[in-house]
């Protein structure tokens, strides 16, 4: 396959994969991340996609900054920030073949999808009668402890592939119940993790000389596309009913992670 053929195809994943996000809510990186591994290659990958997931988090904050909750979002970043240092020496410095990453990240993939469809469609929500009391949780503290457990793994994965998105999901779910404090509280979060994920990148030397000028033509393209997807992605959901796009979403997620798993046996 061409330079030029990979690289159109890396610029459609990226605009329907923000069409998603703009429509869910969610899943932008998580779609866009395996096809992009195998377009352009991991490296360039999450170096591109990071940068999109700032400015498009960016507008989000700056639309919804009342809704933030601070706690939650200095509560996301250190513990995660753990992870996310946990994540760096992984892909840095562990000496494990790329193909073993791949397929943990497809099983990330794979098992919040398979969460996803549990929820949005077999999960009942129990409902109080009116003057009911909830009962009290006896594993209340043990399911903390869990969920502090799941922000260290979102943050490892975030890391290695800037793809701690599914996880995270996973907390906020529990945590934030409303729409607009979910959206912009975890749009928040990206935005400092994802700076962290930059600083990294610079640090570490993704930028150099003799690809810099590449990088800033692929980003240009790139914001081109996540800024024409959000556009399309906010007409579309205003005609589109959401569970049937969800079904879609998740379907997609599973191709993504297949698709991940069969580039890392080498069958494409």
């Amino acid at each position: 396959m061409s330079n030029t053929t990979r690289y159109s195809l890396f610029f459609v994943v990226i605009f329907f994969a923000n069409i998603i996000q703009a429509i869910t809510g969610f899943a932008g990186t998580t779609l866009a991340m395996p096809f992009s591994i195998i377009l352009v290659g991991g490296e360039e990958a999450r170096v591109i996609l990071n940068i999109l997931g700032i400015v498009s988090s960016i507008g989000v904050v700056v639309l919804n900054r009342k809704s933030i909750v601070w706690k939650e979002v200095l509560k996301i970043c250190l513990v995660m920030g753990v992870g996310m240092a946990i994540g760096f020496v992984i892909i840095h410095f562990a000496n494990v073949p790329k193909e073993i990453f791949y397929f943990i990240l497809a099983g990330v993939i794979l098992v919040f999808a398979a969460i996803g469809i549990y929820t949005t469609f077999f999960k009942k929500e129990k409902t109080l009668e009116e003057g009911e009391e909830p009962p009290v949780d006896k594993y209340a503290k043990i399911k903390e402890a869990g969920l502090i457990a799941l922000l260290v793994a979102a943050g490892i994965v975030h890391g290695m592939f800037v793809c701690g998105g599914p996880l995270l999901i996973i907390y906020a779910t529990k945590k934030l119940k409303e729409r607009d404090e979910f959206r912009a509280t975890l749009s928040m979060a990206w935005i400092v993790l994802n700076t962290v994920n930059l600083v990294r990148d610079i640090v570490a030397g993704a930028f150099t000389q003799d690809n810099v000028k590449h990088l800033m033509i692929v980003l240009a393209i790139a914001l081109s596309t996540l800024f024409a997807a959000i556009i399309i992605g906010n007409i579309i959901a205003k005609k589109l009913n959401k569970k049937v796009f969800m079904i879609f979403t998740y379907v997609l997620m599973v191709i993504s992670a297949v698709s991940l798993i069969l580039n890392a046996c080498g069958v494409f």
